[in-house]
């Protein structure tokens, strides 16, 4: 990992470490002001202006006391207890959440190492199978197959970088506005094959004029996560309806299952990683581990956007992914 992106961590923890520090010291702050004009109260409510004229009883020691004095000790005495408790929660803060950022920069470098080692094999694979499909007779059976094969072989390779890119963030370059409707097709189609094992039927309804700024495979990724995720809790028979729209200024990924609804765990912690719902069909292996769900969200979070659970229940869930739509400016130009 280059220092540009240790720098970057370090200054996300750090800031991060600031806004807690800053909480506590103002929790503690408050606490400590409320306790001090407790205090002063007090000694106000004791002082009896009528025993000022008594004489002090055999072994009776009096202490006279200055409202005003009493007051500016009361307030310095705050203010140095606000102080000290402001710079030892910051240094506490930031003692507890440095392992968060050794975490963070572990998992960029294991991402980054993994999607590296991955990028030759499949590198060596495209080339493998683009010689195959070079060397099949025209009329080949199987011809079909093999392109398909090399289709997915680009997919997981796009998919690899995408991941390096996620791991540094700061090399990912601008992406010129590009139809949603594009990857997602794409995903949709290299499912079909599951959707047929599972007996579901995939129908996908998308606008071609929706836009985004979103690296098409951010966007597969996105799709694939959302519409596996649809199959594993269709039952057979129901169909999985997939939309892409414009809703103002969103640009919409919609998922609509017919199953029977989120089940065993709150709708909103599904997107959290390694959160599984009840399985309300016999689940493939492989499927379930509670993963595509946490990239959807990271993927869409990190371009401006969210996703969220619409509805859920017996008549099935729909799943929204909605991130900042984008406008052609070759058409904006031409308005112009």
């Amino acid at each position: 990992m280059n220092g540009a992106q240790e720098d970057a961590d370090l200054r996300e923890v750090r800031a991060a470490s600031r806004t807690v520090g800053l909480q506590l010291a103002i929790a503690s702050g408050a606490l400590v002001v409320a306790a001090i004009g407790v205090a002063f109260f007090f000694v106000l409510d004791q002082l009896r202006p009528s025993e000022l004229q008594e004489p002090p009883k055999p072994g009776e020691h009096k202490i006279y006391i200055d409202t005003t004095e009493a007051m500016i000790a009361f307030v310095v005495v705050g203010v140095l207890a606000v102080a000290i408790a402001g710079v030892l929660s910051m240094i506490v803060t930031r003692r507890a959440v440095r392992p968060l950022g050794r975490a963070l920069t572990l998992q960029r470098e294991f991402v980054a190492d993994a999607s590296h080692e991955l990028r030759t094999p499949l590198a060596v694979l495209d080339a493998r199978l683009q010689v195959l499909q070079r060397g099949l007779p025209d009329g080949d059976p199987s011809a079909a197959t093999v392109a398909e094969l090399r289709d997915d072989a680009r997919t997981l390779i796009d998919v690899v970088n995408d991941l390096l890119l996620a791991a540094d963030p700061e090399r990912e370059a601008a992406v010129e506005p590009a139809p949603m409707a594009v990857p997602v097709a794409r995903a949709v189609e290299a499912l079909q094959v599951l959707a047929r094992d599972a007996e579901v039927e995939l129908l996908l309804d998308a606008d071609p004029h929706v836009l985004t700024t979103i690296p098409p495979a951010s966007l597969q990724r996105c799709a694939t996560a959302l519409v596996d995720n649809a199959l594993a809790h269709s039952p057979s028979g129901t169909r999985v309806t997939i939309g892409v729209l414009r809703d103002g200024a969103d640009a919409v990924l919609r998922v609509a299952d017919e199953g029977p609804g989120i089940t065993g765990i709150d709708p909103s912690r599904i997107f959290d990683r390694f959160a599984r719902a009840q399985p309300s069909v016999p689940r493939r292996a492989g499927a379930g581990f509670g993963i595509g769900l946490a990239l959807v969200r990271e993927i869409a979070a990190r371009h401006g956007g969210g996703v969220a659970v619409e509805t859920t229940g017996p008549s099935g869930t729909v799943l929204a992914m909605r991130v900042p739509a984008a406008t052609n400016p070759r058409a904006t130009a031409g308005a112009a």
